[in-house]
């Protein structure tokens, strides 16, 4: 099992599924344009899924469309056409929560294999071996499992039945993501993909006898934060990710950026490498814990995986976010990076460059010209083309970082 690793990233949208693709993944998951479980972001097309097929293919990366929304009775006839338009556009898994969905899934898309989602709370052998029975190849495991209960899962299934877990990215604080906290108070159904993530806001309590009058919970200047779960991060954990039989990765983060789930998969993906070469002596670079920290995240945790529970945030409600993209590398030549600005950077700054597959170095802007060959003092405007004279070659979609 441990050399069959799969390191699962998410994509979002078509250029969140090239960072995945140009930094690491094994897999992606991703969704069609109905019934996956983020409806925030862009998602694909029926086009744009037969491309991304493609492009996955072509890198020996699998594709898995998510289709584990709750569907209402008229949202269920138009399921088979997704279905077949899915398995003919060549996705290698469907991600399926409710059993009516399983059983037009294997109806009408009879070669594409079937995952269970994490919404379907699966906790124990029993469950997992059902969905099995149901033709599932895949189920995707309550992140309220700890390893000794993964490990149980695995000793009673059958070998042939694939585990994935979550390890990294946001953690839902109602039981595996069935949340009806954005349905009551916004209307906006979290079981069909429309999240509103209420338990991410900032809350005071206010006295029914006294209106407009607000209290914050704890003593806090800046207010209380309800329900406001830490970020799972085991990155530093995997030989006993390995240990208890887990056969995919999963990072959470579909709604997340491009550059997030560049610098994760990438860290990730040198992790997997170097425990996957040697295991016995998996020792984690300092380099790689850095990457955790320059992504947008709250407080890190281990989440259920040890005992316990993942604790709150309650000091503050915000995201760490110290560090963003300067630029994106286009192009390289004469020992000039051809860039696209994303945001306002200056000359004398120095710069974070990651490449895939590479530990981060620095470099300093010490010239910088726009595209009229204009020296020019600072980078202001949104994907203008800039030209950084370098000292050493760096690749066609690199990331140039800088500290906020």
């Amino acid at each position: 099992m441990e050399n069959q690793l799969e390191l699962l990233s998410p994509a979002g949208d078509p250029e969140r599924l090239d960072a995945a693709l140009r930094f690491g993944a094994g897999a992606v998951y991703l969704a069609g344009q109905e019934f996956g479980m983020r409806a925030g972001p862009a998602n694909f097309s029926n086009e744009e899924l037969k491309k991304a097929c493609l492009l996955a293919h072509e890198k020996g990366v699998k594709v898995y469309v998510t289709c584990n929304t709750l569907p209402r009775n008229e949202e269920i006839q138009r399921l088979p056409a997704f279905l077949e338009k899915a398995q003919d556009a060549g996705v290698d898994g469907l991600i399926v929560t409710d059993f009516g969905v399983l059983s037009l899934a294997k109806r009408h898309a009879p070669r594409t294999a079937v995952h269970i989602s994490t919404q379907a709370g699966i906790v124990n052998y029993q469950s997992a071996r059902a969905f099995y029975d149901l033709g599932a190849s895949r189920v995707v495991l309550a992140r309220e499992l700890s390893l000794d209960e993964i490990a149980e899962i695995r000793a009673k299934t059958d070998p042939k039945l694939e585990l994935e877990a979550f390890v990294h990215g946001s953690m839902c604080v109602s039981f595996s993501g069935r949340c009806l906290l954005s349905n009551y108070l916004t209307g906006r159904d979290s079981n069909r993909g429309g999240c509103a993530q209420p338990c991410r806001w900032k809350y005071h309590l206010m006295e029914e006898s006294r209106p407009g009058e607000y209290f914050p919970v704890l003593e806090d200047d800046s207010g209380a934060y309800f329900f406001n779960s830490r970020d799972l991060c085991m990155i530093g954990h995997l030989p006993a990710l390995a240990k208890a039989g887990i056969t995919s990765l999963k990072i959470e983060g579909r709604a997340k950026s491009a550059y997030y789930v560049a610098v994760v998969t990438n860290a990730y993906r040198q992790a997997l490498n170097l425990y996957l070469r040697d295991p016995s002596h998996f020792t984690l670079p300092q380099w790689i814990l850095d990457e955790m920290e320059k992504v947008s995240h709250r407080e890190y945790c281990t989440g259920f995986f040890f005992g316990g529970e993942p604790g709150q945030v309650y000091d503050n409600g915000g995201y760490v976010r110290g560090w963003e993209v300067a630029a994106v590398c286009d192009g390289y030549e004469n020992h000039t990076a051809v860039c696209s600005q994303r945001n306002r950077f200056f000359k004398g700054e120095t710069l974070n460059v990651l490449e895939p597959g590479k530990e981060p170095y620095e470099i300093t802007v010490n010239e910088l010209f726009n595209h009229d060959g204009e020296p020019v003092e600072v980078a202001p405007h949104p994907m203008e083309t800039l030209y950084l004279p370098v000292e050493r070659p760096i690749v066609p979609g690199a990331l140039l970082r800088r500290k906020r």
